[in-house]
């Protein structure tokens, strides 16, 4: 079994209160799920506006599936202007 994370940092420039700034996580989140085999919760900076953690997670027999996710996910990240992508980390467990 090998697991895969990913925790990235975000800034999130126009929100302008906790609900804006769920309100972009939410759909973050929501598009993740539908298109990922993947696990995500908000695992820092909960009560700041304009500043979240993310941490992603997936779970695969092979280590190449979950690298393969793990570049999905990164790319992922990068795709959305709601947000600046600030930094990624990436561990296999």
């Amino acid at each position: 079994m090998i697991i895969g994370l990913v925790q990235a940092r975000l800034s999130i420039p126009d929100a302008r209160s906790l609900k804006d700034k769920r309100m972009v996580l939410r759909s973050l989140k929501d598009r993740a799920l539908n298109k990922m085999n993947v696990s995500v919760a908000e695992v820092e900076d909960q009560d700041l506006w304009q500043s979240a953690v993310l941490a992603f997670v997936t779970v695969a027999a092979e280590k190449d599936v979950v690298e393969k996710r793990i570049s999905e996910i990164s790319s992922f990240l990068r795709s959305d202007p709601r947000y600046v992508l600030l930094d990624v980390e990436t561990r296999l467990l």
